[in-house]
This record gives C-alpha cells, sequence and structure tokens, in this order.
C-alpha cells in the first residue's frame, strides 16, 4: 500500500446496543447515547469527531428503542418549518447540518443475538468487507483534542501500511486499570500490541495504558469476529478478537494526544459534560464562576 495514499470515502460503525442501566431511569425510553454534552448528544459529538477525520459513512448499530438515534440524524420538517417561520435561522442551520453531516447506515441489534461490545462488528462486517480500513467506535467514549482521534490513528496507519489496525490507548491511574482492558505491549518494542487484559487485578496488570473506543481496522479482523466465541458472561468480546488478530497479525497502538472522557456511567458522564461546557466560550465563564461559588 501507497503511504502517501489518500483515503476517501472512509467508514465507520458505532456501537450504540447497549442498555444504559447504569442511567435509569433516564434511558427507559431513550438510548443512553442519545444523553447530552451539553447541548449535543453523545453519539453527535462521535460523529463529528468521524466527519472531521474523514468518514463518509457511519453504521450506526442500535438495540430496540434505537429509533430516536435514527430520528436525530433524519430530517425533522415539522422542526425546521417552524424555525424557519420564526426566523431563526441559526438553530435551523445547526438542526439542517445534523441531517446533512455524513451518510448513515441504521442497523438493529436483534435481541437473539449474542450480547457484547464484539457484536455491533459482526452486524456490519458486510458493509465493509470491500474497505480497505474502517473505523470502530463505542458509543460512550468522547475524546477532547485538537487533532480528531480518529484522524491520529488514520495518521499512524498511513505510516505503517503494513499493519492490520491501530487502537487507542490512554494513560489511566494504576488504582483503576480493574476497570478497563489493559494492554500489553510486545517485549522490545513501545507500541506494538501482543493483547489486551481485560479488567485485570493492579498486581496483574501488563500496563496502565486503557483500550477505549477507539480503533482502526482493516478487514483482517473480520473472519476473527465472524468466528469469535462467546466469551466472560457469554458475550462477545472485542478484546478477544483484538487478542487473536495481534497473534496473527501486526498491530499498533497509539497513545492518544488529548483527553479521552468515558461517559459509561453518571459521574463520568457528569465530568464530560463539565469538561466540554467550561471550553465553552458562550458558558464557559459563567459555569467556572458558578462552580467557585458552589465550592467556597
Amino acid at each position: 500500500m501507497n503511504k502517501d495514499k489518500e483515503y476517501k470515502n472512509l467508514k465507520a460503525i458505532i456501537a450504540a446496543g447497549g442498555m444504559g442501566t447504569r442511567f435509569l431511569t433516564a434511558t427507559k425510553v431513550i438510548p443512553k447515547e442519545i444523553l447530552p454534552i451539553v447541548d449535543k448528544p453523545i453519539i453527535q459529538v462521535l460523529s463529528e469527531e468521524l466527519v472531521e477525520s474523514g468518514v463518509t459513512d457511519i453504521i450506526l448499530v442500535t438495540r430496540k428503542g434505537g429509533q430516536s438515534i435514527e430520528n436525530h440524524f433524519d430530517s425533522n420538517f415539522e422542526l425546521e418549518f417552524e424555525l424557519e417561520k420564526l426566523g431563526k435561522k441559526d438553530l435551523l442551520e445547526k438542526v439542517l447540518e445534523t441531517s446533512k453531516m455524513a451518510n448513515f447506515i441504521n442497523l438493529r441489534q436483534k435481541k437473539f443475538m449474542p450480547y457484547g461490545n464484539a457484536t455491533p462488528l459482526r452486524i456490519a462486517s458486510e458493509l465493509v468487507k470491500n474497505d480497505e480500513i474502517f473505523f470502530y467506535l463505542y458509543g460512550d467514549d468522547i475524546t477532547m483534542s485538537e487533532i480528531p482521534v480518529c484522524q491520529q490513528l488514520l495518521d499512524v496507519y498511513q505510516k505503517n501500511p503494513d499493519v492490520a489496525g491501530v487502537i487507542a490507548v490512554k494513560e489511566i491511574d494504576r488504582n483503576l486499570v480493574s476497570k478497563y482492558g489493559i494492554v500489553k505491549v510486545m517485549d522490545g518494542t513501545k507500541n506494538v500490541l501482543e493483547k489486551i487484559v481485560e479488567k485485570p487485578s493492579i498486581e496483574d496488570a501488563p500496563s496502565n495504558l486503557v483500550s477505549f473506543g477507539r480503533f482502526l481496522f482493516t478487514p483482517k479482523i473480520l473472519p476473527i469476529i465472524d468466528k469469535l466465541k462467546e466469551g466472560k458472561n457469554d458475550e462477545l468480546w472485542l478484546v478477544d478478537a483484538v487478542s487473536i488478530l495481534a497473534k496473527e497479525e501486526k498491530v499498533l497502538i497509539h497513545n492518544i494526544e488529548g483527553k479521552w472522557l468515558t461517559t459509561g456511567d453518571p459521574l463520568n458522564f457528569l465530568k464530560a459534560n463539565l469538561e466540554f461546557a467550561i471550553k465553552r466560550k458562550d458558558i464557559g465563564d459563567d459555569l467556572k464562576d458558578y462552580i467557585k461559588k458552589l465550592l467556597d
């Protein structure tokens, strides 16, 4: 492959089929991915990162009840008509941009399918088999960075076009390793993946580098996903597939430039909202002042 090749019509898959049980009752009738980061749903924040990284086709894998995700990226004639009638051009433009930002393809995870964070990739595999590379994202991991994280992964791949994948990692406090998938690099290397250890003890953790929901894959992952057997808790685990891939092919890790923010539980969701809100020019300073008053 040509290191200088430009990748057009890139595809990405977003796994958005979780139950969101940690957010009940807020997620009783809406998916967790619709919960807002200030004034944008989590799923839109993810999609904007992808679009900024050159992605044109975004495959959304949702569960029953995921219609609100599909509707969010669709046109809303009644709303658009009312905003235009009221002369609210700025808001109208925001709404129109959302439906035009990418080509969204909606797939449904059926009840009979195995649960797990690799299942959406199996469901969407037929749509990406002819692509050289694609991105795979978890629906609850967002990032803040000057260069979009997916673009960072693409940059690494373009410099190393012989690899089968590039996965994003970030250093975390060692006391937190038991909550996440932790990477082990091959001896004598700094960035070649050996395997991912799911939720190790502090004593057994091979590093303090967490693998979170940003992956760039070539089609070489797909046969592994197709044959992947259910693992812990009878779920299909992406870490199992990536570890198998790393045994067969070269997979790189990339310690991202920027912040990784999980929204998978209420506390971290609130932290992510604060991080994004404080950066906003329209509300950031007022929010900082309010927080200071609360702490006085």
